[in-house]
């Protein structure tokens, strides 16, 4: 992810039956490009389709999670505190959610690219099982 540029990603998750359609947060890793000690960000925005609808649908409004400085040694993994809440535009049991994560280049003052290494999303379940 460039410094000066909000490139994006897309990634889809199909969440069990027991989740309870609700809010999500997320909580990114990352490492820097060099030894720049600005402080790295993200932002996720989703929306659910379901069956047999088009997916051309806006995304919720986005959030981002708070920016953390990088350590200043290339390649260390940098974990951001986890976000506040997202809320996924027309969410909906059994559907396909797609997440939008955007470098926050707003909101940081990194002047490296950033490498994505994963995203955790933490949601609420309010059923035991998925049967």
């Amino acid at each position: 992810f460039d410094a000066s540029t909000a490139e994006a990603v897309q990634f889809n998750v199909s969440f069990p039956k027991s989740w309870n359609a609700g809010t999500v947060t997320f909580q990114t890793m990352w490492s820097a490009s060099g030894t720049n000690t600005g402080t790295g960000g993200f932002t996720l925005a989703g929306c659910s389709v379901a069956s047999d609808v088009d997916y051309d649908l806006a995304f919720g409004t986005p959030v981002a999670n708070t920016s953390l400085a990088a350590s200043g040694t290339q390649d260390d993994l940098m974990i951001n505190v986890v976000s506040g809440a997202v809320t996924i535009a027309s969410v909906a049991d059994a559907t396909n959610t797609i997440f939008r994560l955007v470098r926050n280049v707003s909101g940081d003052d990194n002047t490296g690219d950033l490498r994505l290494v994963g995203i955790k999303i933490f949601y609420t379940t309010d059923a035991a099982n998925d049967a």
